[in-house]
């Protein structure tokens, strides 16, 4: 499988779009996608909005299946599209899992990946093989056709398929929205796996935001064909002017270790920079890296540190920055927990009767069953 770094050169994208006769969320006709951005050449970039915000509009143009109106697309030090050339889709050293898992109906799994195995863009071994299948837990489908698959399994196959043909750069349009809740949460895992073991570089396209927190490094987010934020995951949830783009789900992440495991609670403690959290227990071994996400809206503020309270987690923080909220009502605190950040929806009074100020020290208090992995 391609290899890549993080020294890989960026996938520089500074482009526009247009397509005809397309409605956007304004209501215009004419629909405009615009970026300019540098993506990194490795890990996982999510591309997040609401539908119509022309978030596969931006993948087709990566895989050459969608013209590019001006501009320039470089991928690893390779120009793919600029004024002068644009090389053609069935050269783009692309692997592409749609939607639907486009499997070829008559030919086994087995089958299905022999085919992609063919059209590789170099040699792939028994060994290249082995290790997609087992990446993706494929050992015990290779001889069922697709009609015998679940909609999960279908997916796994797909994606097993786009890798086998050693892609440089891989994308995933939405590739969980066609599976119920218990096949995605069947699939969630082999992506976590993807996201930690692939070495080359992914872009990946959600409206979901539980997607975006589990799996993103990098975090695009789009809006009526326009870039409103783009950075590193952390540093993109923890923003001010974010939160209004996501609505009751606005929220920050932290990552830490699993340092304790209170088995009578059924609760696990985990450290981070800026402190430690309590949740619920979901069987994480002691040690083990995990991502959370703090939701704006279940995060208060006091000036004490209350102990007499059901709330177990109160971190010691300090105010960075207040923005107003999209509802008159409501405020957004920015808070500097250590080296993380994090963000909280309060009532605009609640911060006139705290005094809340930049600097000012503060206790955030977030309930265990409120922390989401």
């Amino acid at each position: 499988m391609s290899q890549s770094t993080n020294s890989n050169p960026p996938i520089i994208a500074e482009f526009s779009v247009r397509l005809p006769g397309a409605v956007d969320d304004a209501g215009s006709e004419s629909f405009q996608l615009r970026v300019n951005e540098n993506l990194p050449g490795s890990g996982v970039t999510v591309v997040f909005g609401v539908s119509g915000c022309g978030k596969t509009t931006f993948l087709r143009a990566l895989a050459g299946l969608q013209n590019i109106e001006s501009g320039r697309l470089q991928v690893k030090g390779e120009t793919w599209h600029d004024d002068k050339s644009s090389l053609p889709a069935h050269r783009r050293p692309i692997g592409y899992v749609f939607q639907e898992a486009s499997l070829f109906e008559h030919l086994t799994a087995a089958g299905n990946l022999a085919f992609a195995r063919k059209r590789a863009a170099e040699p792939v071994t028994e060994q290249d093989l082995r290790d997609v299948i087992a990446l993706l837990g494929l050992s015990d489908l290779l001889q069922q056709r697709p009609q015998q698959l679940s909609g999960g399994e279908r997916q796994r196959v797909s994606i097993a398929r786009a890798l086998l043909i050693k892609p440089e750069l891989l994308l995933m349009d939405e590739p969980l929205a066609a599976l119920d809740q218990s096949r995605k949460q069947e699939i969630l895992p082999y992506l976590d796996r993807l996201r930690a073991e692939l070495k080359i570089p992914m872009i990946y396209v959600t409206h979901a935001l539980d997607e975006v927190t589990r799996l993103a490094d990098h975090l695009m987010i789009l809006s009526a064909g326009s870039v409103r934020a783009c950075g590193p995951i952390s540093e993109v949830l923890s923003r001010l002017d974010v939160p209004g783009l996501l609505g009751e789900e606005a929220g920050a992440i932290v990552e830490g270790r699993v340092a304790e495991r209170d088995n009578e609670w059924h609760l696990v403690r985990v450290d981070f920079e800026g402190g430690q959290l309590w949740l619920r227990d979901s069987g994480e071994a002691i040690g083990q890296r995990v991502r959370l996400r703090t939701l704006a809206r279940d995060i208060s503020l006091s000036l004490e540190a209350d102990q007499a309270s059901s709330i177990l987690n109160r971190l010691p923080a300090e105010v960075a920055a207040i923005a107003e909220d999209a509802d008159p009502a409501m405020a957004l605190v920015q808070l500097a927990v250590g080296e993380a950040r994090l963000v909280a929806r309060i009532s605009r009074r609640s911060v006139a009767q705290l005094e809340l100020s930049p600097g000012k020290q503060v206790w955030a208090q977030i309930k265990s069953v409120a922390v989401l992995h």
